[in-house]
């Protein structure tokens, strides 16, 4: 007979069984042999012997396996498993090296118990050798399982020290193997001592003793394992601040996510800020580890539910198999878990590593395209590519892999229900089939909404940048309303199509909810009608259930997947687009080669901005020998500044050759400055050399400047330069060109936006012959004739061509159009020249004394589009610790104040922690998301709507449950003759109950679709309508990058994003719940261990929440500075490329989005570690929903069990969903905050008072006057002007001068009343403007500003916005202000398209259609901000004749830097320190000897 008696036998009294003694005792895991007293003992796993007996194993109350087993099987497995992973795990090691580990005490002890446990081994083999030689032959397992088991011991050892020389420090291959052995060794452990206790001895003292020491060495070897080494000795050190501690993680510690933990708990004690982030790792996260067999693991539950209902169904059975049952389910579960958490950990941080490649890719080719391409693709439109469209690619990876394993799934499902229900399962699968093109349809139709939509969100963002940077244009003129409606009418169309997009959704969520529905019922109606005989019992209907409900997953995911999909191949096809577009030739200027003697040449060179456009330069020839000075002069728009593009090659050239030898530096026109100290600007990436630091600022008069500006160099310049005036903003643009210490320098008039003093200055002592660059080649594009005499030689323009060429002398003696011009502007230029030249040293002393700071806000404060757009809040990563010393010893002395004239822009003292700082940092908003926020987002969707959103919802659980539970009771039938009854009405209300769900939720979808488009209107247009309101102080001290991140990825949330999150939130707390009280009433003794489970999830749920959504917040506050550095060089690449720093900017931004990263990193681990705690609490539902099934079996239905252990099943997903939806909420609804935050914030004077409106036609005289006014920028700011009092008659002409920083510009702004009066008042023909609305002020006043701001749209547009003036009249206006011959030579004449910021014109002539909006306008108050500034003589001089003759009866109030423009005015006003210092006409003025006689002796008029 087999010998294989069960443990059972052991405690029987049955004397046939204790016949068969040594052969039934527990055998040892590790020698078969337990007694030394019989030969027959020995042979049980010799031949003919059985393994497995299933009396023994399986039809007991009292499993265990045969001794056989245990000696051969148990023991073989974890031996088994390292050998198999042995090749692959030292390949890995190899490719691992990171320096070797000191041998530490932990592992000396993991050495030992290796050793130890290969001495046992071997002790048991000698011990069977003993036997052999004492004549008791042992089987030939004993030897062999000694001998496996003692080589793996061995070789684990090895593997200790390897890894320990390779630099591992935790183990998961031998954390497993070890693991292994302890749960195989658990079996032989109970045996053993169940056959002690039955025999009331130890009947093999040696054997037992050596097993039990085998099984604490393997225990003791698993909990040392989990511990980690310390790091390598020769690994390179971590200098990072706050390492990332998942590089450092143990294995379980990476399996389970518990290295996030810390962060966690820290997140939920108290916010998070920047600093608790964990810095990226080094390694490169792209690889992709997809070791997932999710379907086998699903298919394993599925098997596991099928097991238990039959269980349930066969009362005879034992009760050991339902536990065993439901312990499987729980390790499958887990198991599943930790792989599929690993495998998204990994894909998540591909997608972002996509996201990362994209924006990069995209900054720089933004770096390199094309002017034409540039007019293309605006700023707006290329951010939203960085922003939206990689976004897209990140959030489809993740999901990719559904794309074969979701259809994988359904083919196991499949055919689980083949197996369970036989054919009729194909009517569902037809059904299914039938449906996909259906689904085709609604993605199809889904992407053509999105396509229109991104165009549509492109313009509006667009517009949105263009009115953000002209903001002071449209307050100044009261255009507002007009590009006010333009937003509205785009949004208007954006709404539109998101209802047709809300309401296909609103269908395709009706088809998704009813799908697996119909399916279901149309197989079991098929599966019962088929054959009467078909019984649908418990296990046939919710095994199916569970594997349709399986089937769900992929039929959801897969259509979502594809919309999707096709939402990512838009962005592609977008990005590939831009990528494709025509980029700059780096040769087409050659640098390496040039004629010996010259560093500059052009032969035969023509030029164009776009090959659709007429060449702007033909036939140029020109010649610029080493070292030499020359001037470019020539009029408006005959392509000065396109010359000197051509030479950096930003033109494209059509043909000829251009060469350039050495280093370039270039000011351009419009000064580029970056958002970044005083010093940063100047240095512009090179080392600080303290000696020719100062002698730049020395040269560009900027000494003075630093005196007043509160942190002297280390100031931080706000976006765009908003707190330097015009001038200072050149002379930092000069002083950087001056630092570089280039070759050569191209200068594209330099001197037009400084006083004619500072010109002087910077003239003698940077440019002209005596300056700085001395020596060096430089080309300056200039309209001032004073310093022409000092140049080499001239080169006039005309028409794009050069029309004469040759040294000042050679010109004036060539009786050309050009001496002409000078004679007539400059009769007595040389004796002009010989006065200058015999000035005293004394006069030139003081000359510098006067170079105050310019009058900041001032003139310049435009955000006109081309200077930088730039960043943001947070102190630029590089210069953190530098900010940090220098607040601190900015409070540990004052800073000198001398002259505090032009102080008034920038944020003083009053935040003592960094006085110098002007953009204040983004608010993060900290804790919990207010309830006031919800509330704000409820009520923008309407209360009744949700509350009926929310109804709905619980009315579709409710009909969930009820078929469910109907199905239940179907099954539960009696079966009479071998067929069930009522099998049609059964049918009819199960159906009926899955329409109804269908139809519940997409009444819902219907009302939250609605809904969520009035939200996202009211809100939009609430922060739209606050912004044009805002006063222009903010827009001066809030980035536009921050500004425009709330109109661009605030605004998508809430149209897009918040409304499905809200409808999956309800959707999954209705499951959690009616899964909840499912189970309960099926298994109430369930509700013993929903207290415990309940407190383990919301703890983990409070953890997490608080976590996320403070990275959330972090995440979205690291973001604006991308795109604000990004936007800051695409308007300054052209500078960017001139001084070769396109490598340096890259750097910046990829450290920018590198800080992003920080926060988007964590938070993706987070939702890993929320999801293993999660499912950790679902998987223990399951498990005790199957334990108390097991438990309470004699009083359940099968039915029930079914019914229970299917939601069950489910319940995971809906928990998980549950609090992920919870947080996502949380961390969108902050775009909601965000957009509430900044339609909020302080509104300017309504622009309209209806019970104080002036009377039609006023001002009629232009009366202007001053009332002991005063006025400062902002509160707890110096005063700007200071009790002024003057009076200005109706029709007089005043010009208004002053030193830099006397309040020149700001007079104007209070005209206006950009600045609002501290205290006195301005009377306009009596009437007090602080009594009337903004706009019935602003409409009646005319002002051409200094930055001449074009709109992207036509010239008519930008002519007259609101369409109140005929044709004629704007024709007659662009005569008068000399533009009629360009406009009337463009084919589109007043339909010209102006592309963003009116680049396709010159700075000229965009001031030329600022005169025609005057002229147009021709109010009774004229003001002129330096006007002319950017205009040669000759056109200077026909618009003052045209100023003169059409404004004639009108008051005109002029800032002039020229004075020749001023000099037959009635009365000037000279402003010195916010006071009047002189007022009189010209000529008193120059008889009395004053300032304005020192200015007027500068530039040669006295």
């Amino acid at each position: 007979m087999l010998c294989a008696a069960p443990s059972s036998g052991l405690l029987s009294p049955d004397p046939q069984h204790s016949e068969c003694g040594p052969c039934r005792q527990r055998k040892s895991f590790l020698q078969p042999s337990e007694s030394t007293h019989s030969s027959s003992r020995d042979h049980h796993c010799s031949s003919g012997r059985q393994v497995v007996d299933s009396n023994l194993s399986v039809h007991t109350d009292s499993p265990d396996f045969t001794p056989c087993f245990q000696n051969s099987v148990l023991a073989w497995v974890p031996c088994v498993y390292l050998w198999a992973a042995l090749p692959c795990y030292l390949f890995y090691l190899r490719h691992r090296h990171q320096g070797y580990i000191v041998l530490s005490r932990l592992s000396r002890l993991k050495t030992a118990l290796g050793v130890l446990l290969w001495c046992v081994s071997w002790i048991d083999l000698f011990y069977s050798f003993h036997g052999l030689v004492h004549g008791w032959a042992p089987a030939p397992i004993f030897f062999v399982t000694p001998l496996v088991v003692g080589v793996t011991m061995l070789l684990a050892t090895l593997l200790i020290q390897y890894e320990r020389l390779q630099g591992l420090r935790s183990s998961g291959v031998l954390v497993t193997f070890w693991f292994l052995c302890v749960v195989c060794g658990i079996i032989p452990f109970r045996s053993k001592i169940l056959s002690a206790l039955a025999q009331g001895k130890i009947s093999d003292p040696f054997r037992f003793t050596t097993f039990y020491i085998y099984f604490a060495l393997v225990l003791s070897a698993l909990v040392l394992s989990c511990s980690r080494e310390k790091p390598p000795f020769f690994s390179p050190k971590n200098i990072d601040p706050n390492p990332c501690p998942e590089a450092g993680a143990g294995f379980l510690s990476r399996l389970s996510f518990w290295w996030f933990t810390k962060l966690a708990i820290l997140g939920y004690r108290r916010p998070l800020e920047e600093w608790d982030l964990w810095c990226l790792n080094k390694e490169d996260r792209s690889h992709v580890v997809v070791q997932r067999l999710l379907e086998e693991r699903k298919k394993q539950q599925e098997r596991a539910a099928r097991v238990l209902i039959r269980f349930i169904s066969n009362p005879t059975a034992p009760a050991w198999w339902g536990f065993l049952v439901a312990g499987l389910m729980f390790v499958c579960s887990v198991t599943q878990t930790l792989i599929l958490h690993q495998y998204y950990h990994c894909i998540f941080v591909m997608g972002l590593r996509f996201r990362t490649g994209i924006i990069g890719v995209i900054y720089r080719k933004a770096l390199v395209i094309t002017n034409s391409v540039k007019r293309e693709s605006t700023a707006g439109e290329i951010v939203n590519l960085m922003s939206v469209d990689a976004q897209r690619f990140m959030d489809v990876v993740p999901f990719i892999n559904l794309l074969w394993s979701a259809p994988l799934q359904m083919i196991l499902a499949v055919y689980f229900l083949w197996q369970n229900l036989g054919p009729s399962v194909l009517a569902g699968v037809a059904l299914m089939v039938l449906l996909i093109p259906l689904n085709g349809a609604v993605a199809v139709k889904m992407r053509a909404f999105q396509v229109e939509q991104m165009k549509l969100k492109d313009s509006r963002i667009r517009l949105m940048s263009e009115i953000l940077g002209g903001i002071k244009v449209l307050k100044l003129y009261a255009w507002e309303p007009s590009f006010l409606k333009q937003v509205e009418d785009i949004r208007q169309e954006e709404l539109r199509l998101m209802r047709q997009a809300a309401y296909l959704h609103a269908t395709s969520t009706f088809i998704w909810i009813c799908t697996p529905f119909l399916v279901t019922l149309t197989t079991l109606g098929m599966y019962v009608s088929v054959d009467k005989n078909n019984v649908l019992d418990a296990e046939k209907a919710f095994v199916s259930v569970s594997l349709f409900n399986i089937l769900k997953i992929p039929l959801n995911m897969l259509p979502q997947l594809i919309s999707n999909l096709a939402q990512t191949s838009v962005s592609l096809k977008r990005i590939q687009h831009f990528l494709s577009q025509d980029e700059l030739d780096p040769q087409c200027v050659e640098r390496k080669t040039i004629t010996p003697g010259y560093t500059v040449t052009i032969h035969s060179g023509t030029f164009t901005w776009s090959q659709n456009l007429p060449p702007t330069l033909h036939s140029l020839d020109i010649q610029v020998p080493k070292g030499a000075l020359v001037a470019v002069v020539g009029p408006v728009g005959c392509g000065k500044s396109s010359l000197l593009s051509a030479l950096l090659g930003e033109m494209e050239k059509l043909e000829g050759k251009v060469y350039m030898k050495g280093s370039v530096a270039y000011v351009p026109q419009q000064a580029w400055i970056q958002n970044c100290t005083l010093q940063e600007n100047v240095l512009f990436g090179q080392a600080l050399d303290p000696k020719r630091y100062q002698q730049a600022l020395e040269a560009c008069a900027l000494l003075a400047d630093l005196e007043v500006l509160p942190g002297g160099s280390k100031t931080e310049i706000g976006e765009k330069g908003i707190n330097l005036s015009g001038g200072q903003r050149q002379r930092v643009s000069l002083a950087r060109a001056v630092y570089s210490d280039a070759d050569i320098f191209l200068l594209d008039d330099p001197l037009s936006a400084v006083d004619s003093h500072v010109a002087k200055h910077i003239f003698d002592q940077v440019i002209g012959p005596e300056g700085v660059l001395a020596g060096k080649t430089r080309v300056l594009v200039t309209h001032g004739i004073s310093f022409l005499p000092q140049t080499d030689f001239v080169i006039v323009l005309a028409d794009g061509q050069v029309s004469e060429i040759g040294t000042y002398a050679a010109l004036l003696q060539r009786n050309g159009s050009f001496a002409n011009f000078l004679r007539n502007y400059a009769p007595d230029e040389g004796k002009r020249h010989q006065e200058a030249d015999s000035r005293t040293a004394l006069e030139d002393k003081e000359v510098e004394e006067v170079l105050l700071t310019e009058d900041p806000l001032s003139n310049h404060t435009d955000l006109t589009v081309h200077e930088p757009v730039t960043y943001e809040v947070q102190k630029q990563f590089m210069r953190q610790l530098s900010a940090m010393s220098l607040e601190r010893e900015g409070q540990g002395r004052p800073v000198p104040r001398r002259r505090l004239g032009a102080a008034e822009k920038v944020v003083q003292a009053t935040e003592a922690k960094a006085s110098h700082v002007l953009t204040q940092e983004e608010k993060v908003e900290m804790g919990t998301v207010k309830l006031s926020v919800f509330w704000d987002y409820a009520r923008a969707v309407g209360l009744c709507a949700m509350l009926a959103i929310c109804l709905l919802h619980g009315g579709q659980s409710a009909a969930a449950i009820g078929a469910n539970v109907w199905l239940s009771a179907w099954t539960g039938e009696a079966v009479v003759n071998g067929q069930q009854n009522n099998t049609s009405q059964r049918l009819g209300v199960y159906a009926a109950l899955g329409i109804l769900q269908g139809l519940l939720v997409m009444l819902s979808a219907i009302m939250m679709a609605v809904g969520g488009v009035q939200a996202a209107r009211l809100l939009h247009q609430a922060l739209l309508h606050n912004k044009m309101r805002s006063p222009q102080s903010f827009f001066d001290t809030t980035p536009s990058g921050r500004i425009l991140n709330r109109f661009s990825k605030d605004v998508y949330i809430i149209d897009e994003v918040l409304a499905p999150t809200i409808l999956m939130l309800l959707n999954s707390f209705y499951n959690s719940i009616s899964t909840l009280v499912v189970i309960v009433a099926s298994t109430p003794l369930f509700a013993v261990v929903i207290l415990p489970l309940a407190v383990l999830y919301l703890l983990v749920q409070r953890l997490y929440v608080a976590t996320s959504r403070q990275l959330k917040r972090l995440e979205s506050i690291s973001r604006s500075p991308i795109y604000s550095h990004f936007l800051e060089t695409v308007t300054g690449s052209s500078v960017i490329r001139a001084y070769g720093r396109s490598q340096d900017f890259e750097a910046i931004s990829d450290a920018k989005v590198d800080t992003n990263q920080r926060s988007c990193y964590p938070y993706i681990a987070s939702n890993r570690w929320l999801g293993v705690r999660v499912e950790f609490v679902g998987n223990c539902v399951v498990f005790f929903t199957a334990l108390f099934a097991v438990i309470g079996r004699s009083s359940l239905s099968p039915g029930l069990v079914g019914l229970s252990v299917s939601y069950a099943l489910q319940v995971t997903l809906a928990l998980n969903w549950m609090i992920r939806t919870i947080s996502d909420l949380e961390s969108n609804i902050v775009a909601v905050e965000r957009v509430k935050e900044y339609s909020k914030t302080e509104t300017e004077a309504p622009w309209v008072v209806e019970g104080s409106r002036p009377p039609v036609g006023w001002p009629l005289q232009g009366e202007v006057e001053f009332r002991n006014y005063s006025v400062r920028y902002r509160p707890g700011l110096e005063l700007v002007l200071k009790d002024l009092s003057l009076q200005v008659r109706g029709g007089e002409k005043v010009g208004i001068v002053g030193r830099t920083g006397a309040g020149k510009s700001s007079m104007t702004l209070c005209l206006f009343r950009i600045l609002e009066a501290t205290e006195g008042d301005i009377l306009i023909d009596g009437l007090n403007v602080a009594d009337i609305g903004l706009h019935d002020l602003r409409s009646q006043l005319t002002i051409i500003p200094q930055d001449p701001i074009l709109f992207s749209g036509t010239l008519r547009m930008n002519l007259d916005p609101f369409g109140n003036y005929s044709e004629e009249d704007m024709w007659r206006a662009l005569e008068l202000s000399h533009l009629h011959t360009f406009v009337s030579s463009q084919p589109a004449g007043l339909d010209f398209q102006c592309s963003e910021g009116g680049e396709n014109l010159s700075v000229g002539q965009r001031q030329l259609v600022c005169l025609a909006r005057a002229l147009l306008r021709k109010s009774r108050i004229l003001v002129l901000d330096e006007a002319t500034a950017a205009i040669d003589l000759e056109t200077d001089d026909l618009i003052q004749a045209t100023i003169h003759t059409q404004f004639e009866p009108c008051t005109v109030l002029t800032i002039a830097h020229r004075l020749n423009t001023i000099m037959d005015y009635t009365r000037v006003l000279v402003l010195d320190k916010g006071t009047i210092a002189e007022f009189d006409s010209p000529t008193n003025l120059i008889a009395a000897r004053g300032i304005f006689y020192g200015m007027a002796r500068d530039a040669g008029l006295a």
